[in-house]
Order: C-alpha cells, then structure tokens, then sequence
C-alpha cells in the first residue's frame, strides 16, 4: 500500500491513533482525522484515495457524510460501525460505501479489505473491441461511454457521473459485452476480491443505487436490464427499440 493516500476518520483518539500507525506500517500516507467536519475542512484544500469512515461519529454521521461525500469525489469509501444488521448494511452500501466493516475489527482485517479495495480501483480497464465496420447495431456502449479509465461515466446527453470501484467493476463488465448477459457470479466477482463471502442481495442494492444516482445525475435512465435468475445485460439501441 505504499503511498496510498488513506484517511482514517474516527472520534476515539485511541483507536485512530493504532488504526494509522497499523495502516503507516504497511506504507500508506495516513492522517487521522476526528469528525466528519474536519473531514470537510481537509477536503476543500487537499485529497485522498480511500477513506476510513466510523459511522457513529459525533456531529454529523458517517452514513450521512457518505451520502455528500460519493456526490463529492470518487475516493474509495470504507464504512466501520458498531451496528449490526443488514439493514444498516444495506442503508451504507447505498449510500455509496465500497466497504461496511462490523465492529469489534481487528486490524489485519482491516488492511486486508483496504488492500483489496485499492487492487479494485487500480485495476486496469480492458480493452475496447475493435470496431469492425459491419455491425448494424449500435450498443448501449456507444451511446454511453465510461472515461477516465471507467471511473466516469457519460450519458449520451453529455450528463456523466463518478463512480465508485463497486460501481466501476459491474459496468466495466457490462461494457465489455453489450447487448450480451452477464452472469451475477462473474458480475460479483468484478466487484469484491471476496465472491464467496459476498452477498448476493448486495448486487440487487448496488445497481438500484446505481440507477438512481445516474438518473439524479444525468436525467437518463441507465440502460441495463436485470435478467431473472441469470444477471445483467447493457442494452443496445435495438433492444431499447423494442421495449
């Protein structure tokens, strides 16, 4: 993790201060940071790749900040919180978490998740196929195109949106293949380094979350098309035609 910028935003100086010096071991640049304020303070003169995020911070909340700061800036975004349930899971995802981390934590686990985020948002695109000249068809991908190596996202209307790794992983794949079904087990895979200890109901929060927000974003309604029991497609023009 060498060089990772990673901020670490928790009111109890104790478990800040282990949390950065663990984090400072592994070769982040690290800084610690008391309340989703002062997380505020920093932003609007400097930057980082992935925040720490505790939920039940004083003030404003983590589960707040995190719905203004995925609005704000496409840095990775893991959730730490004492609460429990999936409710509260799913209410962080879909705010824009890539990460909801129960407490008690233990650090290796942390790091762990950390390097595994960052191996997600570094990851590099694939290749465009090349155009062959004798398609009749114009895909969903022409129309809509992902930049700034498949972190921003553009609509036909010119709108685009940021996005976050999870949401960068499922559409790079999507993208790769348009007007073809992509199966959940290969989309799940695309978005966490863990597939066999994810859950499934995730998939169906992030791309509602997904929706909503290019919809917030551009005024267009992002083509893909959920295929029961089998996963997701991006639509092509002829297929949106025919709907």
């Amino acid at each position: 993790m060498d060089g990772v910028r990673i901020w670490v935003v928790e009111d109890d100086p104790e478990w800040r201060g282990m949390v950065v010096e663990e984090l400072e071991y592994h070769g982040a640049s690290v800084r610690g940071i008391e309340s989703a304020e002062a997380l505020y303070r920093d932003l609007a003169v400097d930057r980082c790749d992935i925040l720490v995020l505790d939920v039940g911070l004083p003030g404003e909340d983590g589960l707040s900040a995190t719905g203004h700061l995925r609005r704000m800036d496409g840095m990775g975004i893991v959730l730490v919180t004492g609460r429990s349930g999936t409710a509260d899971m799913a209410q962080g995802l879909s705010l824009g978490a890539d990460v909801y981390l129960p407490k008690p934590l233990e650090l290796p686990v942390l790091v762990a998740a950390l390097h595994s985020l960052h191996r997600r948002m570094t990851r590099p695109a694939p290749a465009a196929a090349p155009a062959t000249g004798n398609d009749p068809v114009r895909d969903g991908a022409a129309a809509w195109s992902l930049r700034a190596d498949g972190w921003d996202l553009y609509a036909p209307n010119g709108g685009m949106l940021t996005l976050t790794a999870a949401e960068r992983g499922f559409l790079r794949e999507l993208f790769s293949v348009p007007g073809k079904a992509v199966d959940r087990e290969q989309l799940i895979a695309a978005i966490t380094d863990q597939p066999w200890d994810f859950d499934p109901h995730r998939l169906e929060v992030l791309v509602h979350r997904l929706r909503t927000r290019v919809r917030n974003a551009t005024g267009v309604a992002l083509p893909v098309r959920a295929l029961r029991g089998i996963g997701y497609m991006l639509l092509s023009e002829r297929a949106e035609a025919a709907d």
